[in-house]
């Protein structure tokens, strides 16, 4: 039987791009929480410590650890030397919290933390420029996973990898880990199935993120950014949007995939208590789970 790992993203507790969407927990708090809605793994987030002497205690009390964890890369524009100085506390960290990997997310000409920048004023690449990145990101990969800690690579919403398209082009000249986002593919406008189809052997990571559709729909993407999206509510938990999560749970079972469902939804946890977010997002995942075939575990 696979088996299958449920955590949770920070984000729904405390935005890191919109400080103003966070609630006023403590990081103790937001463990119990995620404790109390059955989940064993958090990803980690502004309020973390970097470093396992602190965090490791709280984690412990909660039965907590460690299930990844963004990072701001700056590879499309930067140097690979700086970008390994950049990484280096964070890569020591997960080292030591026994991390599955460190989610690679390119911040470089993003408009996504761009409040007044419209999702149409995204960057694109050319082929040849995707070629360069995607060799680049490669080789970081690489030292990554020699140095004990794997990238997975998040394509995301207002940054160079975005669309469906763009990611086939990018897993085409790179050799990278992938972290599957279902969220992030659909309101981008892929679909889903056919990435699982086409790039089943590269996911090593999965956030799951759920989309309402008519928020992503009545966008106005040459006007609105993608903090607007969010402010409206464009995501929300699995069970809580318009995403079939048990025919994606299945898609990715059906193609052997095994390790962790990370819940990830960044929205006003004024509007959308986090406790009761997490325990809906983690209801519809356990359904799911057991619909897929997959055998949840610590």
């Amino acid at each position: 039987m696979l088996k299958a790992k449920l955590g949770i993203a920070p984000i729904a507790w405390w935005n890191d791009d919109l400080e103003e969407l966070s609630d006023d927990v403590s990081l103790d708090e937001c463990l119990r929480q995620a404790a109390e809605a059955g989940l064993t793994g958090m990803e980690t987030g502004r309020r973390f410590p970097m470093n396992m002497d602190e965090l490791g205690p709280v984690l412990d009390k909660h039965g907590m650890s460690v299930c990844g964890g963004w990072f701001s890369g700056l590879l499309l524009d930067g140097d690979i030397e700086v970008e390994k100085d950049r990484i280096a506390e964070q890569h020591a960290f997960f080292k030591a919290a026994g991390a599955p990997c460190i989610v690679y997310g390119e911040t470089a000409r993003s408009v996504q933390g761009e409040r007044n920048t419209p999702l149409a004023q995204k960057p694109k690449l050319t082929e040849a420029e995707m070629d360069a990145y995607g060799r680049k990101v490669s080789d970081f990969a690489d030292w990554c996973a020699k140095e004990g800690m794997p990238l997975s690579y998040h394509h995301h919403m207002a940054a160079a990898v975005e669309t469906e398209a763009e990611l086939d082009m990018f897993m085409k000249h790179s050799s990278v880990p992938l972290l599957f986002d279902a969220g992030h593919m659909a309101f981008a406008g892929g679909d889903n199935f056919r990435v699982i189809e086409n790039h089943h052997s590269r996911i090593s990571h999965v956030h799951a993120k759920d989309i309402r559709k008519d928020v992503v729909d009545g966008l106005n993407r040459e006007r609105e950014s993608f903090l607007d999206a969010v402010i409206k509510g464009a995501f929300s938990v699995p069970g809580d949007g318009s995403l079939d999560f048990e025919a994606i749970a299945k898609a990715l079972a059906a193609k052997g995939y095994e390790g962790w469902f990370v819940i990830e939804a960044e929205q006003d946890p004024v509007a959308n208590p986090p406790l009761e977010m997490a325990k809906k997002g983690r209801a519809e995942l356990s359904r799911v789970m057991k619909a897929a075939g997959y055998k949840v575990v610590a």
